[in-house]
């Protein structure tokens, strides 16, 4: 968790495109007369956002780092909407198990926020009337901001609307956003001992640099005691190694032709785990992969004993300052005709960030709170806090920004986690560009040009937010149950040698009889009502 928490701010600096957000991001709503028009004590522009206080009653995810009521940000956000808010929040870890209470017994709040929404659960209370529609407030005007994106790009609008035609929550979006999870990179350190001046481009060459590092010492105490390759249950690497053998995702994706996949049943899949058993075989592959945790493959980077590793950022595993000395992976073409390949982030959150609830005395003002955080100013106010806290205008009329010292001391994110609720958890709104103007380092510029260099020319989306009708979903969800048991368990036996991959043929018979193939169907299905717009 600490990981994501650091990681939360810089996601915002990872942009490779501002056009989007920049024509999004004027903050013109939120800034006319207070006199603007309203309809029933709401205005449609302006603040506050109610003639008379409003209070509401809102549900979250903590990162348990302060209390959200007394929060800055929040408290800000109160004072220009208006709308006092109560909050019902639940840890992280619990959070999914007091949601799922919540719905069983019908005493909802008025508002999930950042609340994990899966597709399912917006199509199941969505059609109970649990979870009210959406889109007949934003298209009414009671949230131009989010308008403005959806009507700019209308493969938002139609990822977040279900099959009966209604949008129950809305998404974080991003379109500038490369990574969908933590990347690959090499220890530098290593790099320089062996002498390496180009990186591998084939699975062969990768192969051979992992050999090199388990035979020659490169951390230089005279001991084997390198670890080539370390993983933590292979969830860290898996999206990435996928795409060396051309498959965008680990379980279902489309390619260029709009037809989908199933990854696990996939001759693709099969060159992985024959290189990957051929890993384990040699050494060269963590042999602790499957039982240890994040925490202990990061002591055997700080260590200086790994070599290729997945973090969101290298200095997370290896220790040290941010800088330009661990490069990012390059993708690594196999046998498979057309890779590498990477699976893109689709540029929205696959889950509902925020929804409504039928108990909701006031969803007009509700969707004016919300609305703010797709603006600039409400995308800066969430993410950096009020100004002059944390950072001050350099040239507001541009929107460059500059650092001001951590009050009190201490780490500066540490800090943002107090004053903020966008911390540690995916909440709605949106990533702006502008909002880390000026706040970028060079570190984060290198970042930039790492990505857009060796994953931007073979990325793509795997896969759209799609939804099922709750027929398909109750049948996708049992075959996924079973099917997604026994093929972690496959993986793992492969991979160490305890089944031989002479029996690969007996296996993708097992995954089809366990509906390895009703799942395309379904996913099909879904994919072609998208890509219709119905």
């Amino acid at each position: 968790m600490r990981k994501l928490r650091k990681a939360s701010v810089l996601l915002l600096s990872l942009t490779l495109a501002a056009s989007l957000m920049s024509a999004c991001s004027s903050g013109k709503a939120d800034t006319a007369s207070p006199n603007a028009g309203s309809t029933d004590g709401v205005k449609k522009e302006g603040f506050p956002i109610v003639n008379k206080p409003v209070t509401l009653k809102v549900m979250s995810q903590d990162a348990g780092i302060a209390d959200w009521s007394k929060m800055p940000v929040l408290q800000e956000m109160e004072k220009l909407s208006g709308i006092k808010l109560e909050f019902q929040n639940a840890p992280i870890d619990s959070f999914a198990t007091k949601k799922n209470l919540v719905f069983a017994s019908g005493n909802l709040p008025d508002i999930f926020y950042a609340a994990d929404l899966k597709p399912a659960e917006q199509v199941t209370y969505g059609s109970q009337g649990v979870l009210i529609p959406l889109e007949k407030y934003i298209d009414e005007g009671y949230a131009p901001n989010l308008k403005k994106i959806l009507d700019e790009h209308p493969d938002i609008r139609k990822s977040f609307t279900t099959p009966d035609g209604h949008m129950y929550a809305l998404p974080f979006i991003d379109t500038a956003a490369i990574w969908y999870r933590g990347p690959m990179w090499y220890n530098g350190k290593f790099l320089k001992t062996l002498k390496v001046t180009e990186l591998p481009k084939t699975t062969d060459e990768l192969y051979t640099l992992l050999k090199r590092v388990k035979n020659e010492d490169p951390n230089g105490n005279g001991k084997k005691d390198e670890i080539p390759l370390t993983s933590v249950k292979l969830d860290d690497l898996r999206m990435y190694f996928f795409g060396f053998w051309g498959m965008y995702s680990e379980t279902y994706y489309a390619d260029a032709g709009g037809k989908v996949h199933y990854a696990p049943q996939e001759e693709g899949y099969k060159g992985y785990l024959t290189f990957m058993n051929r890993l384990w075989k040699e050494d060269l592959l963590d042999h602790e992969t499957f039982s240890q945790t994040d925490e202990q493959k990061k002591a055997k980077g700080k260590n200086n004993q790994v070599a290729l590793f997945s973090d969101w950022f290298p200095y997370f595993t290896l220790g040290g300052e941010p800088g330009p000395d661990n490069p990012l992976m390059t993708p690594v073409k196999s046998e498979i005709p057309g890779s590498p390949v990477y699976g893109k982030h689709p540029g929205i959150s696959s889950n509902g960030t925020f929804a409504i609830t039928s108990s909701n005395p006031a969803p007009e003002a509700s969707m004016r709170w919300i609305d703010y955080l797709y603006s600039y100013d409400g995308a800066t106010l969430f993410s950096q806090g009020p100004e002059n806290l944390l950072w001050k205008y350099k040239d507001k009329a541009n929107h460059v920004k500059e650092w001001l010292p951590v009050p009190g001391g201490g780490d500066r994110e540490e800090y943002r986690g107090t004053i903020t609720p966008n911390y540690g958890i995916l909440t709605p709104g949106m990533n702006d560009p502008e909002v880390v103007k000026g706040l970028r380092t060079d570190f984060d510029e290198w970042i930039d040009q790492e990505t857009k260099q060796k994953l931007v020319p073979i990325a793509k989306s795997p896969f759209p937010n799609v939804y099922l009708t709750n027929e398909e979903q109750a049948e996708a969800t049992g075959l996924l149950s079973d099917l997604n048991t026994y093929v972690q368990q496959m993986e793992a036996k492969f991979i160490t040698g305890q089944e031989p991959l002479s029996n690969w043929d007996k296996y993708i018979a097992q995954v089809k009889k366990m509906g390895g193939d009703r799942i395309v169907e379904l996913y099909q299905a879904a994919y072609d009502r998208w890509n219709s717009g119905k």
